[in-house]
């Protein structure tokens, strides 16, 4: 389920790459130095010579060459700062574009079908998951009844595992040392290594004793109770053979022990001789306690043996095939539930993350609009500060030249200096208001949330259908 809602994902990403990477600044148009451009233009030098000479002449209509001057360098600071404020507006322009409410909200409306689809696509994925899984339970379920009709088992089988499974094993291990170190001792007499000796030489019984038991037991006494008469017969002849050879194995270590304590070349061979001459003809209670030690514990391998495993043939293995496809399918079943539930989850997660980003677009929306307010008035304000500068710089050069005069001043001096004022050429079509983008995200939430409900009912019904298949392949029953 970890590449659903693909579209949702990637428009989350969209959403998350913020435009608003400016900062508002008052430096747009710095302030123009009246005293710097006063001394650049040598303002009282040139008023006080012209004013000597008594220029401009008094019937002067016209600006002189230092008023034009002037002029022309407020002017150049205003079509500095018009240019600035182009660039500006340009830029304001791009960033309120790179929002694109438009493409976003297009979008939206796109992948409102296409998540629910998705969603849909990872119920029907599910569904087939599991039918496949009861599938092979129904198999498993018919094959389990087969096999109890066909053998007559009206019983669940025994089980041994986890703790009861490695204390029957640890008790086969336990018979084993025993016996071992019982019938080193046992044995240690005429060995001329002593205890240590008996030992080495009890490990080759007590070996055959308990391994050839379980074996036997494992393989061939369980069988008495299978319902197969051939296989019936083997298990009795089985028993037959445990029989016997547990009886002539532990009889044989008995005369071992009496003839190795007094040859110990060729006693092995000697001990059989006897053993085929007069099995019970030992002589000593030690030979005795030797043969009934093996000969009990050897009942208790076969015993522990009996009770590893069901005694009937087959039976377990077909059961845990049963128990294993049940579980796999009903855990299989509870993780696609989780998985949808998840999914839901995070459907509802994604959906309030991209309302939030819109509204985080709606906020950039307007500190943009904000700051373009800002920098268009910060432009009109420069503007009557070049006018204030220009009037200055005017005043300067016109007292001073009225102070070196014979004559009177001209009398446009007097006039009083007034700007032209730019406008900005700003175009504002298809920008939305706030309004319309508040209306705009206020649909989308309502269609987003229409959505979540047909996903949550869609989950439900995706719930149910995992559930159906049990009503629609019923489980078999057994015993």
């Amino acid at each position: 389920m970890a590449g659903a809602f693909a579209g949702l994902n990637r428009l989350l990403g969209d959403l998350r790459e913020s435009n608003h990477d400016f900062k508002a600044t008052t430096e747009i148009f710095p302030p123009l130095d009246v005293e710097k451009v006063a001394k650049e233009l040598r303002l009282a030098t040139l008023a006080e010579e012209r004013g000597k000479q008594d220029l401009p002449l008094s019937t002067a209509k016209d600006r002189d060459d230092v008023e034009i001057d002037v002029i022309n360098r407020i002017e150049e600071a205003k079509a500095t700062a018009y240019h600035n404020l182009e660039d500006h507006l340009q830029l304001f322009k791009g960033r309120l574009s790179g929002l694109d409410f438009h493409g976003q909200f297009s979008n939206i409306e796109k992948l409102n079908s296409e998540s629910l689809s998705d969603f849909k696509a990872e119920v029907v994925k599910g569904r087939n998951v599991l039918h496949g899984l009861r599938h092979k339970l129904q198999n498993a379920d018919r094959e389990l009844k087969a096999f109890q009709e066909k053998h007559k088992i009206f019983r669940a089988p025994r089980s041994t595992q986890g703790a009861s499974m490695f204390f029957k094993i640890s008790v086969i291990v336990f018979i084993f040392l025993f016996e071992w170190i019982a019938n080193g001792f046992l044995l240690s007499k005429g060995s001329e290594m002593g205890v240590i000796g008996g030992i080495v030489e009890a490990l080759f019984f007590s070996f055959l004793n308990i391994g050839f038991t379980l074996v036997l037991t494992l393989f061939g006494i369980v069988l008495i109770s299978h319902r197969n008469f051939f296989l019936k017969l083997i298990g009795v002849a089985a028993i037959c053979a445990y029989a016997l050879m547990t009886t002539s194995l532990n009889l044989v270590l008995a005369h071992f022990r009496e003839i190795s304590g007094s040859l110990i070349d060729g006693a092995g061979m000697l001990a059989v001789d006897r053993f085929l001459n007069s099995p019970f003809g030992l002589t000593e209670l030690q030979s005795w306690l030797l043969f009934g030690v093996g000969l009990l514990f050897s009942v208790i391998t076969m015993i522990d043996g009996l009770y590893l495993r069901d005694p009937y043939v087959g039976y377990a293995r077909v059961y845990r095939q049963r128990d294993q496809a049940e579980k796999d399918y009903y855990e299989t079943q509870a993780e696609l539930i989780d998985g949808l539930i998840e999914l839901r989850g995070e459907h509802h997660e994604k959906v309030d993350a991209i309302v939030e980003q819109l509204n985080g677009r709606r906020r950039e929306h307007n500190a943009i609009l904000a700051h373009r307010a800002k920098v268009l008035a910060l432009f009109q304000s420069y503007q009557d500060q070049l006018e204030r500068s220009a009037i200055q710089l005017l005043a300067r050069y016109r007292n001073s030249n009225i102070q070196a005069r014979s004559t009177e001043a001209p009398k446009y001096f007097s006039n009083p200096f007034k700007l032209d004022r730019l406008k900005p050429t700003m175009t504002t079509g298809g920008e939305l208001s706030d309004k319309d983008i508040a209306k705009a995200i206020k649909g989308t939430q309502d269609d987003l949330s229409s959505q979540i409900k047909a996903i949550a009912v869609t989950c439900e019904q995706g719930i149910e259908e995992f559930r159906e298949l049990d009503k629609l392949f019923p489980e078999v029953t057994n015993v």
